[in-house]
């Protein structure tokens, strides 16, 4: 099949705020008397941190999907370990991969001073994932909140659920759907590789071991991930536009330039390729759906009510 050319838009395509949006039991307003800065607060730490080292936008935006995927979004992946629980930080999907907890525990000390003990940990994941994907040229979308903290945090399940990038689309399909997160909703997730970057751990066996890779990829990448060595050494998920947020993720896809086995198999002859295709060629479509699909992960077993805790530092509970 022909590939189509992809030009790549400079479009910020906006999810209008809708205020009294409900979606479970999360709302839109859910600060807004307890807490009315929360937001801004948030947005310029973002902003701020965004500016000095942009790799931190993809940082920020997958520790919401490493915390959601296990457990729910409680913020369980933010507690270090302690003398009743491993954490989920040393855990094989997060060890020296997610980042960001600094920024986090900025952004928690100034919405504290702002307002003590209100907003949550789990809430400032959330708002931190969206702001960095606008501070990326991506799209925007109104967070719900209302999300409480664990207080107890699993190594065991943080091994167990977060899919790995040597994941087949069935088990891709499958993982996302015991979190109740449609195939629409995985292809749509999974463009956030449009910005970040990924271990020589994480792809080494497709640069070298698969056929359905773009030569040309493969020969840009092996220098920087020999056969054996350098597991930590980092090359970007999307060689054209890697700290953009844009389209250019599918595109890479249908020129069998996916970084990871898991990205090819979205667009390897199954069913979630016509979906490729068509955010491959509509980026305003892509950026829909990616807002949609980050509401429906940001609702997974969130802990409201009474449940939990707000932690006053988000690296320990209370």
């Amino acid at each position: 099949m022909k590939t189509l050319p992809c030009i790549i838009p400079i479009v910020l395509f906006i999810i209008c705020s809708i205020p009294n949006i409900v979606h479970g039991q999360l709302t839109s307003t859910f600060y807004s008397e307890s807490c009315p800065r929360a937001l801004s607060i948030v947005q310029a730490a973002v902003e701020q941190a965004v500016a000095k080292e942009r790799r931190m936008g993809a940082s920020l935006l997958r520790l919401h999907f490493h915390d959601c995927f296990v457990n729910g979004c409680d913020g369980s992946i933010l507690l270090d370990d302690n003398s009743t629980f491993t954490g989920e930080k040393t855990a094989t999907p997060n060890n020296n991969s997610v980042r960001g907890y600094d920024v986090i525990d900025t952004i928690k000390t100034q919405v504290e001073a702002a307002c003590s003990g209100v907003v949550s940990c789990a809430d400032i994941v959330a708002i931190a994932a969206r702001d960095s994907v606008v501070a990326l040229g991506g799209p925007t979308w109104t967070v719900l909140l209302g999300r409480r903290d664990s207080t107890t945090a699993s190594f065991n399940a943080a091994n167990s659920s977060i899919p790995s990038p040597a994941s087949n689309l069935s088990t891709l399909i499958s993982s996302f759907r015991s979190h109740n997160l449609s195939p629409k909703d995985l292809v749509a997730l999974s463009g956030a590789h449009t910005i970040g970057q990924a271990r020589c751990t994480s792809f080494r066996a497709r640069i070298y071991n698969e056929s359905n890779i773009d030569t040309s990829l493969a020969t840009a990448v092996k220098p920087k991930c020999p056969r054996t060595g350098g597991d930590n050494t980092l090359s970007p998920l999307d060689l054209a536009t890697p700290i953009t947020f844009d389209k250019h993720y599918y595109c890479n896809l249908r020129s069998k330039k996916g970084l990871l086995h898991s990205d090819q198999q979205l667009f390897n002859g199954g069913s979630t390729d016509s979906q490729v295709t068509t955010y491959s060629t509509n980026q305003n479509n892509f950026f829909t759906d990616f807002a949609a699909a980050m509401v429906n992960m940001g609702n997974i077993k969130p802990l409201t009510g009474t449940s939990g805790q707000i932690r006053r530092n988000c690296r320990k509970s209370n």
